[in-house]
């Protein structure tokens, strides 16, 4: 649906990552982030809510030569592991409602060791008149003044807003109203 390959925001900010970090890979659905992860040496979990996800996940790892631990949760109702993770990302995992997205971004706060590194990227409401991927729900995408008070407590180191054209899979091609957050938590 998405893909094999990385998403290219992730990709773009593999200079942030070291290997041997824990990393926490959430709703990543086939798995080409937390494999990709895995291939830059970080020792990944990956987390989603489609057993056929993450088989075809696990698929992906043996073909690339790498090992993936894979977790079959709603990210709802997982008993989150807190201060755990160097890395935690979430690519596109717009299919929450506002009160269940509050509450998911605080547990991936939580999860973060201190001075971990936490990467978002989304859709911004615009992306509804491009019709290219991600939900038709307004509501249950970032803006730019949600995501800033939401990562309050962390230190953001980027928060870009922008409209690029991605080709990832047949989910997410073309045009894009899109926001990426890095931040990092206090040590």
């Amino acid at each position: 649906m998405f893909g094999t390959e990385p998403n290219a925001f992730l990709a773009r900010e593999s200079g942030r990552l070291k290997p041997g970090w824990k990393a926490l890979v959430l709703a990543d659905g086939e798995g080409r982030n937390g494999v990709w992860l895995a291939r830059q040496g970080l020792d990944v979990t990956t987390v989603d809510f489609s057993p056929n996800g993450l088989a075809k996940a696990r698929l992906l790892a043996a073909r690339r030569g790498v090992t993936i631990h894979t977790v079959l949760a709603d990210l709802r109702q997982w008993d989150w592991p807190e201060a755990a993770f160097d890395l935690v990302v979430g690519i596109f995992m717009q299919v929450f409602d506002p009160f269940a997205r509050e509450a998911i971004f605080v547990r991936m706060k939580r999860a973060l060791k201190p001075g971990g590194l936490l990467l978002l990227q989304g859709y911004r409401p615009e992306q509804v008149a491009y019709g290219t991927g991600g939900p038709s729900t307004p509501e249950n995408l970032y803006t730019e003044e949600m995501l800033r008070a939401d990562f309050a407590d962390l230190s953001i180191l980027t928060l870009r807003v922008h409209d690029s054209v991605i080709h990832e899979g047949n989910g997410h091609n073309g045009m894009s109203a899109l926001i990426d957050l890095i931040a990092a938590r206090l040590p």
